[in-house]
């Protein structure tokens, strides 16, 4: 049931337009994947989700995990039934909280012991409870329970996370394959090893030999230089198998995008987009703007006059900076939805240059526009 074939590829820089059949629709890549957490993506309903060109979103098996929890999951037969989602989904294994709930927990090669953020309940995390969860969410696309490590990290820690997100891949595969239909779910492998080349080497060898379907890189855009991000993506693009998907995980923000195509990634997810809509923080094609800034009170032209979603056709900024300022709950919904379909709609004039051959022009003339100081007006 799920395939993966590349329709087109830059010679010039290795992105790829490719094709990803599942059971719940085909993804046309490159393609930027919306966060819904809990079931939900802030601040926007499925069918506005649908509107925007949503090929697939994220769950939280973590979150999922403490609520709704599994019972109410499975009465609900699934994820996609609960949430009126018909298109694919894919879900985080809950190794990222090994990352980001650090301080609440002890990690052995065993497992993880924890503390819930809702309740402070002890909880037990390992490899074949992250994917007997994601069994019963029913999404798509699975991840292996892995350990990200944070930023900085010596080369001792690292090679430790790295080292137990191979234990731990092989042991969510055998729970995969023993209890999980592989005609339903496809299970990825995740590359660790932070900024070290030697441990990324090491890792998306081990990752590889196991053979998994499509295969990710965990532990980036954690607080590392853009360009260490680079170095790495750079070395694993001849290094993981060119006829599967790569998927660079937690990275959302415009420049490491087209950047993070220009080196074979096809898939991404960040919750940056509503994040910052949330704040009123917006992308534009000439960079990122803060819409409460006094500079837009008489400003009645469009956010981004580029853009085709429904904020941008609607609206002006003097009106969408009113509703900030009077902290109207539809400001954070037009925010969001002009951010999520800006980096949908990024993916896929990458997609469509990378069809057309004129990737490397489309990069030059992204950054010809694009600059980080609109972040200051």
């Amino acid at each position: 049931m799920f395939e993966f074939k590349i329709i087109a590829e830059c010679q010039i820089t290795g992105a790829r337009a490719g094709e990803f059949v599942t059971p719940h629709g085909i993804i046309k890549t490159p393609v930027f994947m919306p966060v819904g957490t809990l079931a939900t993506v802030k601040a926007m309903s499925p069918d506005e989700l649908r509107e925007i060109n949503s090929q697939i979103i994220l769950g939280n098996t973590y979150h999922l995990y403490l609520r709704p929890g599994m019972e109410v999951i499975k009465k609900a037969e699934g994820l996609h039934n609960f949430m009126n989602w018909k298109r694919p989904i894919l879900t985080d294994s809950g190794g990222f909280q090994v990352f980001s709930l650090a301080k609440l927990q002890k990690i052995t090669d065993e497992k993880v012991i924890c503390r819930s953020h809702k309740d402070g309940s002890l909880l037990e995390m390992s490899p074949e409870w992250s994917i007997q969860t994601q069994k019963i969410l029913g999404s798509d696309i699975m991840m292996c329970f892995d350990q990200c490590c944070e930023f900085p990290a010596d080369h001792d820690k690292a090679q430790e996370a790295k080292n137990r997100t191979t234990l731990w891949a092989e042991r969510s595969l055998k729970y995969f394959k023993d209890h999980c239909d592989e005609n339903l779910q496809a299970l990825f492998g995740i590359v660790q090893g932070s900024i070290y080349e030697d441990l990324r080497i090491k890792s998306a060898e081990e990752i590889i030999n196991l053979n998994f379907p499509g295969y990710a890189v965990g532990g980036l855009s954690v607080g590392e230089p853009h360009q260490d991000m680079y170095k790495i993506l750079d070395l694993l693009k001849n290094i993981l198998p060119h006829d599967k998907p790569r998927y660079l995980m937690g990275v959302g923000y415009p420049p490491n995008i087209i950047e993070g195509i220009a080196r074979g990634v096809d898939m991404f997810d960040c919750v940056l987009p509503t994040r910052n809509g949330r704040n009123g923080t917006l992308f534009t094609s000439e960079g990122r703007i803060n819409i409460r800034s006094k500079i837009y009170e008489q400003d009645f032209s469009p956010v981004d006059p580029e853009c085709d979603c429904y904020l941008c056709k609607n609206f002006t900024r003097a009106y969408l900076r009113h509703l900030c300022h009077c902290g109207e709950i539809l400001s954070a919904r037009l925010c969001s939805w002009h951010n999520l379909r800006f980096s949908i709609r990024l993916a896929e004039q990458a997609r469509e240059n990378i069809i057309n051959g004129t990737y490397p022009e489309f990069i030059k003339n992204f950054y010809a526009k694009f600059h980080d100081s609109k972040i200051n007006n």
